[in-house]
């Protein structure tokens, strides 16, 4: 991967990046500021907030087990930490530190084992419209040679996601490029080659700052569909060749990730996203005869919607059963500083972090819970058991720095 330079100097708060985790207490996530009245609102777990970096070195994190230990480990940037302190880290690729007034070149982290050797590797996919580069793991945790293989050249959409589309059991990426929708194809007898990007639509208007964009079985054919703000494209019986089958309809502005899930429990798959990703909204749509009807879950000041809660800049979302109830609960935040306002802004501003709690019932309703106001999320926000307790757990990066959020008993 060829790295780009430092936009401008590191802005250090605290500790610089060789200093150890700190770990504070996060706000309790069943903190009643939300409007609801102690009987609706539950008890619920608080998170501690471990922080692995005050430079903004990414803004996409993500976990794997990188030295094979039987211990979660969490990459962010150009380092992966090792669990479950996460005190010990590891440089995979040269150190770079933003401004984080500017951007990085790191905005989403996956973990995949490429190269079938039992070792996690890691992809990174830099700044839209730029390069995709998975890091070879040498299978030694003290070692920094980690081989770096430039697959894809342009990778379009801030929301592009690594998952199987095809129905083959392996991932693709999916992504914007060249103006249509597609996805790059990799040869898993040789996954150091380049990706062949395959398109699904024919060119339109996306292009590399595109917002909102998901993978999921819409129709109910056991085939994966496309979806992205303004609708989604029904994949064909068969992949050899030629345009998906477009459905229009109104997602919002161009959020972040998308998801098709059972909200309702009524069968079909309805649609969960951010509404703008640089304004306000996360909605869920429930999927009906004739289309999609929305339902607002965190809205704007001073007209919330029914979670009391108004985020701004919603710029990542996933979804992850967070209480153990089998029903996927919504993590999502602020992204911090998505785009600079004027003059000279307070790094210190809040930045929220929640998590929604879905419930079933007469009505479909989402329960607000902070999991804190000084992080925010980045472009990227991945929950997951960390540290072995058989509670999610959360990982981000963003212009704040590197947080891991334990959930306690």
């Amino acid at each position: 991967m060829i790295l780009r330079p430092i936009l401008a100097f590191s802005l250090c708060l605290s500790a610089c990046s060789d200093a150890q985790p700190a770990v504070v207490e996060a706000d309790d996530a069943g903190s009643n500021d939300a409007g609801f009245s102690d009987a609706f609102a539950p008890a619920s777990a608080s998170f501690r907030r471990l922080v692995l970096e005050t430079e903004f070195v990414a803004e996409g994190a993500s976990f794997g087990d990188f030295n094979r230990d039987g211990v979660t480990d969490v990459v962010a940037g150009p380092h992966w930490y090792e669990g479950p302190l996460f005190e010990d880290r590891h440089e995979y690729y040269p150190e770079a530190i933003f401004d984080p007034r500017g951007y990085s070149n790191n905005f989403f982290a996956f973990v995949h084992d490429f190269d079938g050797d039992d070792w996690d590797d890691i992809l990174i996919i830099a700044f839209p419209g730029q390069d995709a580069t998975w890091f070879q793991n040498p299978g030694d945790s003290a070692a920094s040679d980690w081989a770096a293989h430039r697959v894809f050249e342009i990778v379009g959409n801030e929301a592009p996601t690594f998952a199987d589309v095809t129905g083959d059991g392996l991932p693709e990426l999916v992504m914007n490029s060249g103006g249509m929708f597609g996805w790059a194809a990799v040869d898993w007898s040789a996954p150091e080659r380049p990706w062949t990007f395959v398109s699904l639509s024919p060119p339109g208007p996306w292009q590399h700052f595109t917002h909102g964009l998901g993978v999921g079985d819409i129709d109910g054919d056991g085939r994966a569909d496309v979806i992205d703000a303004a609708g989604y494209w029904q994949q064909p019986r068969t992949l050899d060749g030629g345009d998906w089958t477009r459905h229009e309809q109104d997602f919002g502005q161009g959020g972040a990730q998308m998801f098709s899930y059972d909200v309702d429990g009524d069968g079909d798959a309805d649609v969960v996203t951010t509404i703008a990703a640089h304004g306000y909204g996360v909605s869920w749509f429930e999927q009906l005869d004739d289309g999609f009807l929305e339902h607002r879950i965190s809205g704007t000041p001073g007209d919330e919607g029914p979670s009391g809660v108004a985020l701004f800049e919603p710029h990542a979302l996933t979804l992850h059963d967070m209480n153990g109830d089998g029903l996927l609960d919504i993590v999502t935040g602020e992204r911090f500083w998505g785009h600079v306002p004027e003059g000279d802004p307070d790094f210190g501003a809040p930045a929220t972090l929640y998590w929604f709690e879905l419930r079933r019932g007469e009505t479909v309703t989402f329960v607000p819970h902070r999991i804190d106001d000084a992080s925010g999320v980045g472009t990227q926000v991945v929950a997951g058991d960390l540290d072995d307790d058989s509670r999610p757990d959360v990982v981000l990066a963003n212009k704040k720095g590197v947080f891991v959020f334990l959930q306690d008993p």
